[in-house]
């Protein structure tokens, strides 16, 4: 009968895993089950995700990460994952969507982040299993004085990850077994193996998420839908984002910015073209027209700069009014 090789967050450390996994000298009948956050922060999150989804024998327990994915709830790590995986990203997210909550066999339990003692497995909220914002809150309500796994009192053993323990794993009484060593962070990736409940880990190969968040800076910034952003909303982030230390990405924040500064310079161009658009075409021409909208407007002598600003919002809108007047407005920075 095989074992069951219980692994930590693996975050997209690909080959720390491989490291890991050849070190127990895993084999096909084993059990291998992560206690999820398979993907965000390291460098590799799609090779990790092809690894559980293509070995036989494999289960994969809904993490925070994965949930925050299947949900839309998008910080810079979610941001650079779905960069990372392109094209397989919408299918990835489907496949994060039937990822159980907890698994559990004769020897042990595994969930992400916690698990109430008294209560089956099945019977658990989900957001507590997960280790949710609103599951962290819900605990640290519960148990205002300490953690839930010191009041864990179920005979049956219980395996989980989510919060970094250090180094080293945090193994309480033989039946708490806490495997996130952040491996993410340059600290260790872990794995139990059952029945022998013996731990296993091999050493970072770097401080991935350090490296990740500065390699991904640019792309994710490129990746942001600019043209839909108000102006305002558009000089702010240009504020907010021009914070980080890096060089190439805050040279792409100053042309955007000059970008965004062209546009606006063109409203009184936008407003005189309109006119004369206005001025040459019949009603049913004007009917028509793609800028019937703003040519009605100037026709009737309610278009100006301020009307044209209240309208043009966004880059896109101003944009595609250009476009239908026959201007030509510069493009968005490479």
């Amino acid at each position: 009968m095989g074992r069951t090789i219980i692994v930590g967050d693996i975050h997209g450390c690909f080959d720390e895993l491989l490291e890991l996994l050849e070190k127990v000298d895993i084999r096909p009948d084993d059990l291998l089950v992560s206690v999820g956050d398979l993907v965000d922060r390291g460098p590799a999150p799609g090779e990790v995700v092809g690894f559980f989804r293509e070995r036989p024998n494999s289960v994969v327990v809904m993490g925070n990460h994965e949930r925050k994915h299947v949900r839309g709830i998008f910080s810079y790590a979610q941001e650079i994952t779905r960069l990372q995986l392109g094209d397989r990203y919408a299918e990835t997210v489907d496949w994060m969507r039937t990822l159980p909550y907890f698994f559990e066999n004769e020897q042990v339990r595994v969930v992400h982040a916690a698990m109430l003692s008294g209560i089956p497995p099945a019977e658990q909220r989900e957001e507590i299993l997960c280790g949710s914002t609103r599951g962290e809150r819900e605990l640290a309500a519960l148990f205002p004085d300490g953690y839930w796994y010191d009041h864990y009192t179920d005979a049956k053993p219980v395996v989980f990850g989510h919060h970094v323990t250090g180094p080293e794993p945090m193994i309480r009484d033989g039946r708490i077994f806490g495997l996130d060593t952040g491996a993410c962070h340059g600290g260790n990736l872990t794995a139990l193996c059952v029945p022998g409940f013996t731990v296993h880990s091999v050493k970072a190969r770097a401080d991935h998420w350090s490296i990740t968040k500065r390699a991904w800076q640019l792309p994710v910034l490129k990746s942001k839908p600019w043209h839909d952003f108000t102006w305002s909303e558009l000089e702010q982030a240009i504020v907010r984002f021009s914070s980080a230390d890096d060089a190439a990405a805050n040279r792409w924040l100053e042309a955007l910015q000059a970008w965004a500064g062209e546009l606006r310079s063109a409203f009184p161009a936008l407003v005189a073209a309109a006119h004369r658009a206005a001025d040459g075409l019949s009603t049913e021409e004007l009917r028509g027209h793609p800028a019937a909208q703003f040519l009605f407007q100037a026709r009737n002598g309610r278009l100006d700069l301020n009307s044209l600003a209240r309208q043009c919002s966004t880059p896109r809108r101003t944009a595609d009014l250009a476009a239908a007047l026959g201007l030509v407005l510069p493009e968005l920075p490479d």
